[in-house]
């Protein structure tokens, strides 16, 4: 099964089916309440980019966004149970400090992660990108792709390597490629990254 990357969307548009076929489609341990849970989870992940907008801060960013999302999920009247695991996953999904410490931000981590694409560059100045924003646009395909039979889940790339090298994808990205093959771990399955039709982890 291929769920190819949505330009025209949000990633919190992409979670659903990543996070519903990697239980259901690879290793059938994730209940439905627990992928209700992880595809809301989107909605929320990233809501600590208000303390960059407000305060200039960057990191903790997922502490903040923790911190954040209890007290609103909180206020919800949620059950502990759900606020404890959308927090939690929140509070992990940065590569620098965090790791998935259960199926549910195993998901979110795989989503998040495997998440490159041209059309995350908003800016149509190109004197303006950094290497994340280079990185990005240089990404003109990405499938993610789930095979129940092998237990794996696999994200293939086609890259434009007249903007960026693979040396410099993997520079930004390979802390996040190895999020993503921890996270498959506790799936029972195996990540696996192909970059213009190579393997390369």
């Amino acid at each position: 099964m291929v769920f190819k990357k949505a330009y025209g969307t949000e990633t919190a548009d992409v979670l659903a089916p990543v996070s519903e076929t990697a239980a259901a489609e690879v290793c059938n341990l994730i209940t439905a309440h627990g992928t209700f849970i992880a595809g809301n989870i989107y909605y929320l992940y990233d809501i600590g980019v208000v303390f960059v907008a407000a305060h200039g801060y960057f990191d903790p960013l997922t502490e903040y966004g923790a911190l954040l999302a209890n007290d609103i999920l909180r206020r919800m009247d949620m059950p502990f149970t759900d606020r404890a695991t959308i927090v939690s996953a929140i509070g992990h999904h940065d590569e620098s400090t965090g790791g998935a410490v259960d199926i549910v931000s195993a998901a979110m981590i795989i989503a998040d992660k495997t998440d490159v694409r041209r059309s995350r560059v908003r800016s149509r100045d190109k004197s303006t990108y950094d290497i994340h924003d280079w990185v990005n646009y240089a990404v003109t395909e990405a499938n993610l792709k789930i095979n129940r039979e092998k237990s794996q889940i696999a994200l293939e790339l086609k890259i434009d390597e007249k903007i960026c090298t693979m040396y410099e994808y993997f520079d930004i990205f390979l802390g996040r490629m190895q999020m993503c093959r921890h996270g498959a771990e506790l799936f029972g399955a195996k990540f696996k990254l192909t970059a213009n039709g190579s393997k390369v982890l």
